[in-house]
């Protein structure tokens, strides 16, 4: 059982089906309601919250900067304790590794531990192609794997799931492979859990095989971390004979007194915890203890890409806690599967498009767009990713790639060549405000007035429609500011024009015009004159 994003639609379209689904919608608002609650509460008891961001921050931005040095350590790490070291550029080789580990072991079957990197490549889907099943121990995981569906969460891939709806997938799946739910299995999270526990079991017992990521790979020991909540991971890293693990070249650091930090940032961000209940570290093999044979599988698939652009390198610092997800107004209301993509939300609509690339894929070139731009996702970012500005930047790289596709240029290109032409010129830039003015005037009893006393207009044909559809285009005003200008003597006249008839003083009362006086000087009964 395994899905794929291939097919999925532009976000537009896919966030607008989402957007029908209310269920969807309020278990999206609870649970990230809850994380977010959860984080703000844990985040607020450490004084040196930002100093520990800084100290992230800068910690992978020395990893990038030197990222080859420090993998070539991380080898030579890992060979001297007993590990092998497999190099993947791509998904396709990456993949054709661990098949080929578990065939020689002559097993049909391989447990996993919740792994990004392994969803990013489809590795699940090359082991079934295999023949060889690949069973998720992780429980949001279980949930998505048995419900045949897809993650849409990096934390919680099962999070637009509620209880009701976990159980039913239980009590129809787990009996077609392996043990079965209980007949009386209620939606209550601790029967739920047993459920996958009893489920898991025998399968953990028998594996020979376990496949893993890796949150963190230290450079100078030859460490890897897992950390996790629920023990599957500690149980597929000890009990098989064989451990793979996935990992992603930027997930290295230099030394171990790097995963202090990082061990600090990562559950308050992740699941609002103080620490996480496991966290597993292992050092390739150890006689007598844990697995007896220690692959480890170093992915690039794109992330040399990603690091040759000095604006979009910083995604790279991702240690993929999510906290960007639960802050972010789009993901909250869409969720995960809109993206089309393992990665979502707003981490998601940088790392996917740098992966991938642009001006290839309509979905993949939507991403940058599926942002409000409000800047949430960076000031809870423990690393400091500032994703807005890549966002614009790949904004920016999907309109060049398109432009340089094709030969025809858009009705946006059109417009603000036009526009350049115009306001290149003082004198094309009056005649342009006089003839706005005269069609301000021709097209204003078609508008709408708004609160404020402007007037606008709801709809406007042509090409331009689609971008008046969701804004309010203001009807130009009748004077433009170089005519109020030079009629106001720069603002020094204090008259007023409305409709072309006679000047009018700013007195409404009837009253005496007001002077203004500028030495000083008061009237006879001791004010000033104004």
């Amino acid at each position: 059982m395994s899905g794929t994003f291939l097919g999925t639609p532009k976000f537009p379209t896919a966030a607008k089906h989402a957007l029908e689904d209310s269920q969807l919608r309020r278990n999206l608002a609870h649970a990230t309601g809850v994380i977010r609650t959860k984080r703000a509460g844990v985040v607020d008891e450490v004084d040196e919250w930002e100093q520990l961001r800084l100290a992230g921050e800068a910690i992978k931005n020395r990893v990038l900067r030197h990222l080859p040095q420090y993998l070539e350590q991380l080898e030579r790490s890992l060979t001297a304790a007993g590990a092998t070291v497999h190099w993947a550029r791509d998904a396709a080789e990456a993949n054709a590794i661990v098949v080929d580990i578990a065939r020689r072991h002559g097993t049909d079957e391989v447990v996993k531990v919740k792994s990004m990197a392994t969803q990013e490549i489809d590795l699940n889907g090359a082991l079934e192609a295999a023949g060889i099943h690949a069973w998720e121990t992780d429980l949001a995981e279980l949930i998505v794997q048995l419900g045949d569906d897809l993650p849409s969460h990096i934390l919680v891939p099962a999070i637009h799931r509620n209880r009701a709806e976990v159980r039913e997938i239980f009590l129809r799946e787990m009996g077609k492979v392996g043990h079965p739910a209980p007949d009386d299995l209620t939606d209550e999270p601790k029967r739920l859990a047993a459920a996958a526990r009893e489920h898991l079991r025998e399968k953990f017992l028998r594996a020979k095989v376990a496949v893993s990521g890796a949150n963190f790979a230290v450079a100078e020991t030859g460490t890897l971390t897992v950390v996790e909540s629920e023990g599957n991971g500690r149980m597929c890293l000890t009990l098989p004979e064989v451990l793979v693990s996935v990992v992603g070249i930027e997930k290295v650091l230099p030394t171990f007194q790097d995963l202090d930090v990082m061990l600090q940032l990562l559950p308050r961000s992740s699941t609002g915890e103080r620490m996480n209940p496991y966290t597993s570290t292992w050092t390739g093999v150890t006689t007598g203890d844990g697995p007896q044979e220690v692959h480890v599988v170093l992915l690039d698939n794109g992330r040399t890409d990603v690091l040759a652009d000095p604006t979009g390198r910083q995604a790279l610092r991702c240690i993929r806690c999510s906290a960007c997800l639960n802050v972010c107004p789009v993901y909250e209301r869409t969720g995960g599967h809109a993206y089309g993509s393992v990665y979502p939300g707003p981490i998601g609509a940088i790392l996917t498009p740098q992966l991938r690339g642009v001006g290839t894929d309509p979905q993949t070139d939507s991403l940058p767009y599926a942002s409000s731009l409000c800047g949430a996702c960076f000031e809870v970012c423990p690393v400091r990713i500032d994703i807005p500005e890549v966002l614009v930047h790949l904004r920016a790289e999907v309109v060049d790639a398109h432009r340089q596709a094709s030969r025809v240029p858009s009705v946006q290109d059109v417009a603000m060549r036009a526009a350049s032409w115009t306001l290149s010129s003082a004198k094309r830039t009056g005649a342009a405000e006089k003839a706005a003015g005269i069609g301000g005037r021709l097209v204003a009893r078609l508008g709408r007035t708004v609160p404020g006393g402007r007037t606008v207009l709801g709809a406007v044909p042509g090409p331009a429609s689609p971008w008046a559809d969701s804004r309010d285009l203001p009807v130009p005003a009748e004077e433009s500011f170089r005519e109020w200008w030079e009629r106001t003597d720069g603002g020094r006249s204090r008259t007023d024009r409305t409709d072309g008839g006679p000047k009018r003083t700013d007195r409404t009362d009837g009253g005496p015009k007001r002077t203004d006086r500028t030495d000083g000087g008061r009237n006879g009964n001791g004010g000033d004159v104004r």
